[in-house]
């Protein structure tokens, strides 16, 4: 594939993206191709592509498909994998959401559920467990917001975003921050 400027600078930018978000810079550089491509690559088009090492791209595949962002497919007569990035954006985004809640968020809550028994059973003073309660309240109740979100229907997702900040009149005290549109 032959790549123009501004693939090459949406390639670059999702690397640099990738790296602040704690994602290798060449594995978020392989997603990004992989995002704009309109047909599956292999990896040695990949390889090709963005002139890195098999081994980086092998290595870089693996870690997408773990995150769930990158499906292999098989072409007939063909023996190489294929590889296509999550099409619809939507989905993506609910799938980086989802994995990042199962890796950081979740093992996190779990942490201070640990925490806090301990801290009943030793000299934490009170005022520091009261602390670690309410910080633990507070990302428990985010996280039971996300659940029951993410089990609602597409539609009703899409329905949200749409309203965007006009759902905040729509809650008692809330006020617009922005013109709605109209």
């Amino acid at each position: 594939m032959q790549l123009s400027q501004s693939m090459q600078d949406f390639i670059l930018h999702w690397g640099e993206m990738g790296s602040r978000w704690g994602v290798n810079r060449s594995v978020a550089q392989i997603h990004a191709l992989l995002h704009i491509s309109p047909d599956p690559m292999t990896a040695d088009e990949i390889c090709d592509t963005l002139n890195l090492a098999r081994s980086n791209v092998s290595n870089g595949l693996k870690e997408l498909q773990g995150w769930k962002l990158v499906k292999v497919s098989r072409k007939l007569g063909d023996r190489r994998d294929h590889f296509t990035s999550i099409r619809d954006m939507f989905d993506l985004v609910n799938t980086v959401v989802a994995e990042r809640r199962k890796r950081e968020f979740a093992p996190t809550l779990e942490a201070l559920e640990a925490v806090l028994q301990e801290a009943e059973t030793d000299q934490t003073p009170t005022a520091v467990r009261d602390r670690m309660r309410e910080t633990h309240r507070v990302m428990k109740m985010f996280d039971d917001w996300y659940l029951d979100f993410s089990r609602l229907p597409h539609a009703v997702h899409l329905s949200v975003l749409k309203l965007g900040s006009r759902i905040v009149s729509l809650l008692p005290g809330g006020r617009s921050a922005r013109p709605t549109d109209s």
